[in-house]
């Protein structure tokens, strides 16, 4: 009985908790990585890039005490941008959820796929993953983990089955992307390739790489639906309140239609302006507070119901929104201690090092663990592709082939990764712990990793010989 008594007192890390212990052991790395830095210079095309040989000690910052704490308030404000992003679309949908039109909608679908509630996934699954690859959907998707979960719970799955419809969707399409502006367009840019060439490789191994995932959802999927007891996170889903009787209950009316197109023609324009005008954060978030307005007049709210329901969406997003600032803190911690370019310049000594025939996998490797300092997949491609484009010639690897070796190392560990500040933000969305998730999803990505390693080698003996 003790023994049961003190496995149900057990929780899972509060998302806080387990980017704050990596903040302080990150801190405590800092006294045992010395110090050194690359030199930068700004390109043609105004982006800061590394010079390749130019890495030189410097004297080592080690984090003390109150740096920790102080790092804490210092990736608040680096991660502003995505921080307000989040509490902005968040609440622009908390005015969407309170006009009912969702359960209206499951409703209406519950009835027409009875039986065939299984072929939603790939069909959501798809449509995220063609986003991601296409016009870089990956943050913008967050809020739709809102919409899933209610809807992949009342179709008999559950909230891991809503939330991955839209994170290893989306995931799987930006890791294979073929025409990302931030990874590929700043990667080929710095490697001297012409914008989006390689295309059509990299729409096979995308096709290869969503198949995998949607499949891989959907056996889970199929797993709870004949036993939802296996589900990973079954008692935090019992928690969850889900009106399913309300839901049966409710039809689309003619009010309901209306708001579900301004949600449509809200995507349609978000999708024009990513790929027409380069749209990002502020312009993004400038549309959802439209949207939000919109379909609070549409359905005859007063002003400050609009106002109200606003806040509401803001608050149930504060733990995600936050912890995107946490996420930044441990970057900041490594920053100014003056050591991440030191870690840069061991792992890209060690591949040099690696026989020709291994050294387009060494690359990968290098860009995965990088991808675990630096989320950022624009910011990983400036720090690292001037010296893997120069590092690439040397060892006879193609430049295409350094790229994609980039692509997949960036995109994989995206949702997995506990400094991706983007990834926990969904799981707190979603009301789902960081633990929970990679107990499911570590599977996926051991498979993600090995069929990114045989893209890379098919690449490098068979694609793009240098």
């Amino acid at each position: 009985m003790e023994k049961i008594k003190r496995k149900r007192l057990f929780t899972a890390p509060h998302p806080f908790v387990i980017l704050f212990t990596l903040m302080v052991l990150i801190a405590v790395s800092t006294y045992f990585i010395p110090g050194g830095e690359y030199d930068r210079t700004t390109n043609d095309d105004g982006q800061t890039v590394v010079v390749d040989g130019s890495y030189h000690p410097v004297e080592a910052i080690p984090a003390g005490f109150m740096e920790i704490f102080q790092a804490v308030h210092q990736g608040m404000v680096d991660a502003a941008a995505i921080i307000f992003f989040i509490f902005i679309v968040g609440g622009s949908f908390g005015i969407f959820k309170a006009t009912n039109t969702i359960e209206a909608a499951l409703g209406s679908i519950s009835s027409k796929v009875m039986g065939k509630e299984i072929y939603l996934i790939p069909v959501v699954m798809l449509f995220f993953g063609v986003s991601g690859a296409s016009f870089a959907m990956f943050e913008e998707a967050l809020p739709f983990i809102l919409i899933m979960i209610p809807i992949a719970m009342k179709l008999g799955f559950d909230s891991i089955v809503g939330t991955a419809s839209v994170l290893v969707g989306v995931s799987a399409g930006f890791t294979t992307a073929f025409a990302n502006p931030f990874t590929i367009g700043v990667a080929q840019g710095i490697a001297g390739l012409p914008l989006f060439s390689g295309m059509g490789p990299r729409i096979v191994f995308g096709i290869v790489f969503i198949v995998v995932s949607i499949v891989y959802v959907m056996l889970y999927a199929r797993k709870i639906k004949a036993d939802p007891s296996k589900s990973v996170v079954y008692k935090e889903d019992q928690m969850r309140n889900l009106d399913t009787d309300g839901i049966n209950q409710q039809t689309l009316t003619k009010r309901h239609w209306a708001t579900l197109a301004v949600l449509v023609m809200t995507l349609v324009v978000l999708g024009y302006g990513i790929i027409q005008h380069g749209w990002y954060m502020t312009e993004i978030a400038a549309l959802f507070l439209v949207m939000g307005v919109v379909i609070g007049v549409v359905n005859r709210m007063r002003v400050n119901e609009i106002a109200e329901k606003f806040v509401k969406g803001c608050e149930e997003l504060v733990v995600g929104a936050l912890v995107v600032g946490f996420a930044y803190g441990a970057l900041v911690i490594l920053q100014n201690a003056s050591v991440i370019d030191t870690i840069l310049y061991g792992i890209t000594d060690f591949v040099s090092g690696m026989p020709a025939q291994f050294a387009a996998i060494g690359m990968y490797a290098t860009q995965s663990l990088l991808n675990f300092i630096v989320t950022s997949g624009s910011g990983q491609a400036a720090l690292s592709m001037p010296i893997m484009t120069p590092l690439a010639d040397l060892l006879g690897v193609s430049r295409q082939t350094a790229v994609l070796a980039y692509q997949m190392g960036d995109g994989i560990s995206n949702i997995i990764a506990p400094t991706s500040g983007l990834l926990l933000a969904g799981l707190a969305m979603a009301r789902i712990s960081w633990v929970k998730w990679f107990k499911w999803i570590w599977p996926l990505i051991v498979i993600q990793y090995a069929i990114g390693a045989i893209f890379v080698t098919i690449a490098h003996m068979f694609l793009w010989v240098s």
